[in-house]
């Protein structure tokens, strides 16, 4: 470990070219698994542009919604029968909707129709063994150290879980994000100019956006960043000690609740407790971004000063907007 700022300097900036960026094995592997959604993940944001470029007034927060659900569908199942992806929308819709009701799993409920869809697909795979190297395959192929599986109804509940946490929150942040953009004209032609150099790299757009351009997007990662500063979407984050603890002459008591102190930057969380998904989301927002600025340009509707939380903090009516189709200005001089 660096324990001065002297060590890290003699590391990062004066022999940068004796060390090579890397990561712990455990984010290797996640940063492998995410690299493969790429050109599935790019289809989804293109398909959500697509269907915002008309002018009409669009929900921003409840389209990006639709579009981290569509991601995070993705990520658990891969590529999902139609049938079965329209049902799971349809329940966990209404489920979504009572997000911080008892999940009664009794015939009847929208929970207990969603679990049976989950069951459904999870026997389906199972019965077929297939082998996918999506979220879903690692659920069914965990094994704890004692080399006990889980059940169905715990991988099931395992989604549902992660459906929650890969929407609102994803989809919460874009929206600030747009909202920034558009109130710093600068900033974003700044980004578009970023952006724009990969889209013509890529022949306009007829190449898909790759890991290594993700990794080179600095100024668009930056203001990522800065807008999950500026707007916290999580707003304060709970541990539960489960022994006696002392710390600084202070007991903390077994079962008692801690949280950071105010103002402290931590979007994903940290340690072994942060959020798994992080990287995902990360590359969900570039990626979007990437094709938002150079595809379309949007205009806020009304005033956007307000924010109301449902139960992430968004802007007032999820910041209602019209979007429509980015001239080509190559065209225009024809």
């Amino acid at each position: 470990m660096l324990a001065s700022p002297e060590a890290s300097r003699f590391v990062l900036v004066n022999n940068a070219d004796l060390f090579k960026p890397t990561y712990p094995k455990s984010k290797e592997k996640m940063i492998e698994a995410i690299k493969k959604l790429i050109p599935g993940l790019e289809a989804i944001a293109i398909s959500t542009l697509e269907s915002w470029d008309n002018g009409k007034v669009v929900n921003t927060f409840q389209g990006m919604k639709k579009f981290s659900f569509e991601v995070g569908i993705l990520a658990i199942f891969g590529h999902l029968e139609k049938r079965q992806k329209e049902e799971l929308k349809e329940n966990y819709s209404i489920v979504d909707k009572g997000y911080n009701s008892f999940p009664t799993n009794i015939p009847g409920t929208a929970y207990h129709k969603a679990i049976m869809i989950l069951q459904e697909i999870i026997c389906e795979r199972k019965e077929k063994k297939l082998l996918e190297n999506d979220l879903l395959g690692h659920l069914l192929n965990f094994k704890n150290d004692k080399g006990l599986s889980l059940n169905n109804d715990q991988v099931a509940d395992n989604i549902i879980g992660i459906l929650f946490a890969s929407q609102d929150t994803t989809a919460s942040a874009l929206t600030w994000i747009l909202k920034y953009l558009h109130d710093d004209q600068k900033l974003l032609e700044a980004v578009k100019a970023e952006q724009k150099a990969i889209y013509l790299s890529n022949e306009k757009g007829n190449r898909s956006v790759t890991w290594t351009q993700t990794r080179n997007m600095p100024l668009t990662y930056k203001v990522i960043l800065e807008s999950l500063r500026m707007a916290s979407i999580v707003s304060f984050t709970f541990r539960e000690a489960v022994v006696d603890v002392e710390y600084n002459g202070y007991l903390i008591p077994k079962g008692w609740k801690v949280a950071p102190k105010p103002n402290t930057y931590l979007p994903f969380g940290t340690g072994a407790h942060s959020c798994p998904g992080n990287e995902l989301a990360k590359l969900e927002m570039l990626i979007l971004i990437h094709h938002l600025v150079n595809k379309l340009r949007w205009e806020v509707v009304g005033s956007q000063d307000t924010v109301q939380y449902s139960p992430f903090p968004v802007p007032q009516n999820g910041l209602p907007a019209r979007f429509w189709k980015e001239p080509d200005k190559q065209e225009l001089y024809n």
